[in-house]
């Protein structure tokens, strides 16, 4: 379980555009799929990642705590299925049923959805506000597997309770952390 940090793309980044497969329903979701006047969560998962396994639960609490809020949640797997089963998109469903994300959770088969927002790690969350731009980008909280510190989603959770509410939300943000996106070979970004 080798340890990768997440990239901390620059605050003030617009959300870059993406359309992809949600494995439940098979719809395409893009951020147009969303009412982006109380802004995004983009949050890049997967099944097997042993940082994802140990905040799955917390999760799908953000979704069903959020879901009257306005804001706009969707997770991306970007890791590549053909090297890693657990990764495809029918387990990916079968995950998202079992743990009851009530978000879509969309497969990024050629990982330029990954590239665009810089992502580097399972988990990796981008919060963008309601002009789409990035206000939170770092951990779920201090919780790590094995670390005894119970999993809340505190960092995160403070973060959208400022940009649901229209505050500045803080600008020292701790990075992500959690295993490496499973790049497809000869497909690894520069930063990876």
């Amino acid at each position: 379980m080798a340890l990768k940090n997440s990239t901390m793309l620059p605050l003030g980044t617009v959300i870059p555009s993406f359309s992809l497969p949600d494995v439940i329903s098979g719809e395409m979701i893009s951020p147009e799929t969303f009412d982006l006047s109380h802004g995004i969560l983009v949050m890049f998962i997967c099944k097997h990642c042993p940082y994802v396994v140990h905040v799955k639960d917390e999760l799908a609490r953000l979704g069903k705590d959020y879901r009257q809020s306005g804001l706009g949640m969707v997770a991306i797997s970007s890791n590549d299925a053909s090297s890693y089963s657990d990764d495809s998109p029918d387990s990916l469903k079968r995950m998202a049923e079992q743990v009851g994300f009530v978000f879509p959770l969309c497969y990024d088969e050629s990982q330029e959805t990954a590239k665009a927002f810089t992502a580097a790690c399972t988990p990796d969350f981008f919060l963008f506000d309601q002009k789409q731009q990035l206000v939170y980008r770092g951990q779920l909280d201090d919780s790590r597997p094995g670390n005894g510190t119970p999993v809340t989603g505190k960092d995160l959770r403070d973060a959208i309770d400022a940009a649901l509410s229209g505050k500045d939300v803080p600008h020292m943000q701790r990075p992500s952390a959690g295993c490496n996106i499973k790049w497809k070979s000869g497909n690894e970004p520069d930063y990876a």
